[in-house]
């Protein structure tokens, strides 16, 4: 036989294990790009109009991936507010962790997103720690963290019955990617006209802000 004719059948089997290969879930590219920013601080700004959220219109904001490891993302959230020590509100950290549950049949991941909140003094605010986690596979760019039942009896709990059908949505390019963004999104299900949506500039890095209170 001949080398042509040795080859031939070979790269045939190849192309077909390619043209059957699986493609990687939605989660893990997601992930991915997530965890491209690690370390990496970028500016941005509230980019929605809803006039509900008008004391944040205009105010700079800072996002930092402050803590990384390898299924849990801390991104510390930092705006902008003459009034706050030191002139800026550090507040909110925005947590999303990795969980992958594996079976005989599939492999299933789910990610979570929690809010951390806490007062400059460190100490956790009443409101703290709710959030979600997917119920589907997203896709590579973005995924919807619905509110789950343990954040529904918190809000209850603290009397904000407007978030009992909160949808919060992070989108992310992949570091490099040109002109890169990250997104941050809170809707309502019960209240089509409820957009909050704040946009960082992930293709432009700037110095990375002093810590999130408490942390």
């Amino acid at each position: 036989m001949t080398l042509a004719r040795l080859i031939a059948p070979l790269a045939a089997l190849a192309l077909s294990a390619c043209a059957h290969t699986p493609a990687a879930p939605p989660q893990d590219a997601f992930w991915s790009a997530l965890q491209s920013h690690c370390g990496t601080a970028y500016a941005g700004e509230l980019v929605s109009e809803d006039a509900r959220d008008a004391d944040w219109a205009g105010k700079r904001m800072i996002g930092h991936w402050a803590q990384c490891s390898a299924d849990r993302v801390a991104i510390a959230f930092h705006v902008e507010d003459p009034e706050a020590p030191g002139g800026w509100n550090r507040s909110r950290t925005w947590i999303v962790t990795r969980e992958i549950y594996e079976n005989a049949a599939q492999t299933t991941t789910v990610l979570t997103l929690r809010h951390d909140h806490r007062h400059a003094d460190g100490h956790t605010d009443a409101v703290t720690q709710y959030g979600g986690l997917t119920h589907d596979r997203g896709s590579a760019r973005a995924q919807d963290f619905p509110v789950d039942m343990m954040s529904i009896a918190l809000f209850e709990r603290e009397g904000l019955a407007a978030s009992l059908t909160n949808v919060w949505r992070i989108e992310v390019d992949p570091e490099g990617t040109p002109d890169a963004r990250f997104a941050y999104q809170l809707t309502r299900r019960n209240d089509p006209t409820r957009r909050f949506r704040v946009e960082l500039d992930a293709s432009r890095p700037v110095p990375v802000p002093p810590p999130a209170w408490g942390w």
